[in-house]
């Protein structure tokens, strides 16, 4: 089976002038078919995230119209606007809204779902999006709309930027994309209020990013983030922020918003493998976004000097949202027509800058989390999670049911290379269940087609075996599919094992169903407002691969020893002296420093090629 979202990597899409254009000729021909007498241009099968599409329809007849003067369109606008002010725009307070601060304002807002009560917890992103879907019209509106009409938008507009941030508490879903999306449609509002209203809407915009999202910034992997429905960040959520922010920074000009660009944009980088692969978030573990993100994974590629754009998003909405059926939906249009407007270009080629929280090269990529342990690992098309076992999550070695990755006390990391090859030593101390403190070193090297990983602790009691990753997808084509298998060789007996039991607290890679529908079942709440990453770490066990203890260690150490990648002779030859551990491969040779490290406790690594 292939997975449902994860496509093409988004710099892949055409973004020149010409494509775009296409793409506008199709959306006009698809909503001049579909507009009603009463000027809709909602899709028929819409029924939630509705309050703000048919005005997202709109904004790209009027951008269409403004690079090709189509006669047909300026009607069109025209209907379809009046239609969204008389029937989508919303004054009376929704039943059941739970986030007003103030009832009975006459404010208006946009629903998210028409049906009075019903699912109301979604009318704030959807005014959001409706304000957004408000200032791009305004931007377009001259030759198209009359005083009148263009009057009564920016009323609208008022209206809906006050109801979110006077009549309701502000990102009530403390879902950084909606709260940054906010902030963005009141810059752009503010360039079209008079003075003094436009400076002080424009000032309110940026103290509520500076007070509301910027100060509640979370740590993750050494970024701070700007937290998303809860975490510091979603893999489908988090690159759509980043857009956000990259508005923010065009409209703006203020260097905030291209200072936490540049952070989240590196943090993206150092977390996506080579292939574009990605999975985690407290919301959708596995769901990705399209054009929404390409706007922001464009901008910041260029400046952070990097290929985000290899981020494998659902290309089936690589244009604008669609609907089951392939037809278009204007939701979320206003990030079509900017990166229409923007013309920064990709930037397509990795950064060669050394990242704590990654190792790549060529086609081998290794993500850290905040431990220094791999959240995900790519090699020859493959990628691996952390597999499980005993409820506990990571790669590291195994004794009697216990798992060495969690540090207690500072983890250290040094980053080498030679002719060629790539590697990084991670050195922590591991308390076991026995309160013996060790010191676990991970080295990990690559020539951008293998990955060795190699991996030394003091002796272990029992039977001792590398919990070495959780076979999950594979490269297959522009598509992603599962898999229960990977190319991976060990020094001593290597094992794939699976759970014995299929209960919900089990993954077996071998079954049809994905990480994401695990992870959620296993969540508190509902799938959709439930913590997938949460329901996650509540797994017992999965499959695993399993490596046992290295032939030929010195006294005294256990030493793990995989590679990852093509098949081949792989018999590396162990030796210890007074200046560390010294690990001989068929492609290169590395002595790993003793523990305590150099003058500074820093871990010490030679490497070179053979």
């Amino acid at each position: 089976m292939h997975l449902p979202r994860q496509l093409g990597p988004l710099h892949d899409l055409p973004d020149t002038p010409e494509a775009y254009d296409a793409a506008l000729a199709g959306a006009v021909e698809e909503a001049l078919a579909r507009l009603t007498p009463q000027g809709s241009l909602e899709h028929p099968d819409c029924v939630d995230d509705i309050g703000d599409t048919s005005l997202g329809v709109t904004s790209l007849l009027a951008l269409a119209w403004q690079r090709g003067k189509d006669p047909r369109l300026p009607e069109a606008v025209r209907r379809s606007l009046a239609f969204h002010l008389r029937q989508r725009v919303y004054t009376d307070d929704n039943p059941g809204y739970p986030n007003l601060r103030a009832r009975g304002t006459g404010l208006p807002y946009a629903r998210y779902v028409l049906e009075a009560g019903a699912h109301p917890i979604g009318d704030w992103p959807s005014t959001v999006w409706a304000l957004l879907q408000s200032v791009d019209l305004l931007d377009l509106a001259e030759g198209l709309v009359g005083d009148e009409q263009r009057a009564e938008l920016l009323r609208v507009a008022r209206g809906y930027w006050r109801w979110l941030t006077e009549a309701t508490f502000f990102n009530p879903q403390e879902a950084g994309n909606q709260a940054i999306g906010c902030v963005v449609g009141g810059l752009m509002l503010a360039r079209h209020l008079p003075a003094p209203e436009g400076d002080e809407t424009r000032e309110r915009a940026l103290r509520l990013y500076e007070q509301e999202i910027r100060a509640h910034r979370v740590r993750d992997r050494g970024a701070l983030l700007p937290p998303e429905h809860g975490g510091a960040y979603d893999n489908n959520y988090g690159p759509i922020s980043l857009s956000f922010l990259a508005q923010a920074h065009r409209v703006s000009g203020e260097e905030v918003f291209a200072e936490d660009g540049d952070a989240l944009a590196r943090y993206i980088d150092a977390r996506l493998p080579g292939g574009g692969f990605d999975n985690g978030g407290p919301r959708y573990s596995e769901q990705h976004s399209g054009f929404e993100s390409v706007l922001g994974l464009r901008y910041f590629s260029a400046r952070i000097g990097s290929d985000l754009g290899r981020y494998r998003g659902d290309t089936r909405w690589g244009r604008h949202a669609v609907r089951a059926d392939g037809g278009i939906d204007g939701h979320f249009a206003w990030m079509l027509v900017w990166q229409i407007q923007d013309g920064t270009r990709w930037h397509r080629t990795p950064s060669t800058a050394p990242a704590r929280h990654q190792l790549r090269a060529g086609g081998v990529s290794v993500a850290f989390d905040d431990r220094m342990t791999p959240s995900l690992l790519e090699a020859a098309g493959t990628y691996y999670l952390p597999a499980a076992v005993n409820r506990q999550h990571g790669f590291g070695p195994v004794t009697d049911g216990f798992l060495f990755c969690r540090p207690m006390g500072e983890t250290r990391v040094r980053d080498a290379a030679a002719d060629g090859l790539t590697a990084k030593l991670v050195s922590k101390p591991v308390v076991g269940r026995d309160h013996v403190l060790r010191h676990v070193r991970s080295l990990y090297v690559t020539d951008g087609t293998s990955l060795w990983m190699t991996v030394a602790v003091e002796r272990l009691p029992g039977t001792p075996y590398l919990l070495a990753g959780l076979p999950y997808a594979a490269d297959d084509g522009e598509r992603v599919r599962r898999t229960a298998e990977g190319g991976v060789t060990a020094a001593g007996e290597l094992r794939l094992t699976h759970p014995e039991s299929d209960g919900g607290d089990q993954f077996d890679a071998r079954a049809e169903r994905t990480q994401e529908e695990a992870a959620f079942a296993l969540a508190a709440d509902p799938r959709g407002y439930g913590n997938p990453d949460l329901g996650w770490s509540h797994l017992a066990g999965s499959t695993a691969l399993e490596a046992e203890p290295a032939p030929g260690a010195p006294d005294g150490l256990h030493v793990f020893a995989v590679r990852y990648g093509p098949a081949g002779p792989f018999a590396p030859v162990l030796a210890a002296d007074g200046s560390g551990l010294t690990v001989r491969t068929e492609s290169f040779i590395a002595v790993i420093g003793e523990p305590a490290g150099d003058a500074h406790g820093e871990p010490e690594l030679s490497l070179t090629a053979v």
